[in-house]
């Protein structure tokens, strides 16, 4: 019987972990499963040795925080030497899980990194550990595989995960009756991000870009997926005001991108979504001046969608910080749909990207690579 713990940090890391816990069990029903991670971990039937959320030191400053990161450290060198685990999995969260592989290696522990880390962007210094500390990585974007290749590294692709979150297809107009607009509206969707920060500077620029749409033709209606992580409390008074109205739709992000004719979207994993799903999009990100001077000197890639990269060239318009204004999302999404060219180019592009992603069950085939591992 295999024994496993996966150890995640974050939210997707949970959800992940939770879908190759299941896999893992589908494979093999006796396999023994411990882990750190959040509640769908748990509903997946691993056995939680600490929640990640006992794990966080938000709100502590100085020594406090310091006196926490310690105390995470000695909790998982026991935990690690604590029992004779097969296969340590990693998910995701590189920022301490590359250093918990430090110690997992220390105790002569097999090590599988899920959701490696994303050396591609930055911190290609990164590669040294990871060779040193991990026995297999399991990638999920196509072109990561070459960089582990080149470094001599146990590597395979197993696949991007959104692609078992995403349906093959999508009845529209039975969608868009369930939302309540007609079939030939036009639809107008808006992802303003799941995290506070990226609402807060993001969506006063979909709704400015919206207005303005709005105004150019009245019937445009506009929809709002409303991520988990989300409060209501924060979407509502940024909507008041706001000169039309928007539907808002609570965790069905792939749902509200597939009654749309454009999707406006925060740079992330949600531009891959609107790719599987196959609407044309246009992104925008907007940090902070100071972080983005930071990033500019570490940031090693033309692109930061990673629709383009994947695609490795400019398919959907990317308006980074001065550019991200709602004029020139308007001026972008404009363009685009009143231009059926360049609107059919862009689907075309997209089912690419979709097609480049692989193929559903990366969970499965992730599974399959880190029993092969136990049994090694």
């Amino acid at each position: 019987m295999a024994r496993i713990l996966i150890v995640t940090g974050e939210a997707s890391g949970d959800l992940h972990g939770a879908n190759l816990a299941k896999a893992l069990r589908a494979n093999d029903p006796q396999v023994s499963l411990a882990g750190i991670g959040g509640a769908a971990m748990e509903a997946a039937g691993v056995q939680l040795v600490c929640k990640m959320g006992q794990f966080d030191v938000m709100g502590m400053v100085g020594p406090l925080a310091l006196l926490s990161i310690f105390r995470r450290f000695f909790f998982m060198r026991r935990l690690f030497r604590s029992e004779p685990w097969d296969a340590v999995v990693f998910v995701d969260n590189p920022g301490l899980n590359l250093r918990y592989a430090y110690f997992a290696k220390g105790a002569g522990l097999r090590v599988v990194y899920y959701v490696a880390p994303q050396i591609w962007a930055w911190g290609a210094w990164r590669m040294y550990w990871i060779k040193r500390r991990v026995d297999q990585v399991l990638v999920i974007l196509p072109f990561e595989k070459p960089l582990y290749d080149e470094a001599g590294m146990r590597c395979t692709f197993v696949g991007h995960p959104i692609l078992d979150a995403v349906d093959a297809s999508y009845d529209r107009r039975a969608l868009r009756a369930r939302f309540g607009f007609s079939h030939d509206e036009r639809v107008i969707a808006l992802l303003p991000g799941s995290r506070t920060h990226e609402v807060h500077s993001l969506l006063p620029i979909l709704v400015a870009a919206a207005e303005k749409l709005a105004h150019r033709e009245p019937k445009t209606k506009f929809i709002l997926a409303q991520a988990p992580t989300i409060q209501d409390n924060l979407l509502q008074p940024l909507l008041r005001q706001s000169s039309v109205p928007v539907t808002l739709v609570r965790e069905q992000a792939s749902e509200v991108m597939a009654v749309a004719d454009m999707v406006l979207v925060a740079s992330g994993t949600a531009t891959l979504q609107a790719a599987v799903v196959g609407t044309p999009m246009v992104l925008c990100y907007r940090t902070t001046a100071w972080e983005f001077w930071i990033a500019s000197f570490f940031i090693r890639v033309k692109w930061i969608g990673l629709v383009n990269l994947v695609a490795g060239r400019s398919v959907v318009p990317e308006l980074l910080q001065d550019e991200a204004t709602g004029q020139r999302l308007y001026e972008e999404a404009l363009r685009i749909l009143e231009d059926p060219i360049a609107y059919a180019d862009m689907k075309r592009s997209l089912a690419q990207v979709r097609d480049a992603l692989g193929v559903p069950g990366a969970s499965t085939r992730a599974a399959e690579k880190v029993l092969a591992v136990c049994r090694a």
